[in-house]
């Protein structure tokens, strides 16, 4: 295995809308590694029903690279730019494209939904320190919320990541 295959990573692109199909036919054309989840899912027209498959993440879709050679995937039509984290391409795990892909390979009409928090909502933290602690959310911003701890008779207001709060 050569070093450039030990460097490659799994970046995110951003694509036209609704171009996920054409871009990964152009990255294939190219011998380029790319994964564009396709969602299974029975479409009922009035004379038929018909499996169709969607891209499961509308307007991206995954590309492994290496370092050097990843800047030249913002020249493929339809791409629109790379997912950002931190200020750099967002890199995402071999597992988690592993996963996604069994997932798929397992389920049909998945659905993917963000975790839709409002305030007044009550919810249940599910990480860290003040794990299974009921709070009601004060407000919402981004990837953030404030909620409200009540317990021990004390007035508690924390700012977690979505991704650790649950809806009760």
């Amino acid at each position: 295995m050569s070093s450039r295959e030990v460097n490659q990573h799994w970046y995110v692109l951003y694509t036209i809308p609704r171009w996920e199909k054409k871009v990964s036919k152009i990255l294939g054309e190219k011998g380029i590694e790319h994964y564009c989840p396709l969602n299974k899912s029975t479409r009922q027209w009035s004379d038929r029903k018909k499996v169709v498959l969607q891209p499961l993440f509308k307007g991206y879709i995954f590309v492994r690279s290496n370092e050097q050679d990843k800047w030249h995937l913002k020249d493929v039509q339809g791409v629109l730019n790379f997912v950002y984290w931190l200020g750099k391409p967002a890199i995402v795990r071999d597992e988690e494209i592993l996963t996604v892909r069994k997932f798929l390979d397992e389920f049909e009409n998945v659905e993917v939904v963000d975790n839709q928090l409002k305030e007044k909502d009550t919810v249940i933290i599910n990480q860290g320190l003040l794990l299974n602690y009921k709070g009601i959310v004060l407000s919402v911003f981004g990837n953030k919320a404030k909620v409200h701890i009540g317990s021990m008779g004390l007035d508690l207001i924390a700012y977690f990541d979505k991704n650790r709060l649950s809806l009760i």
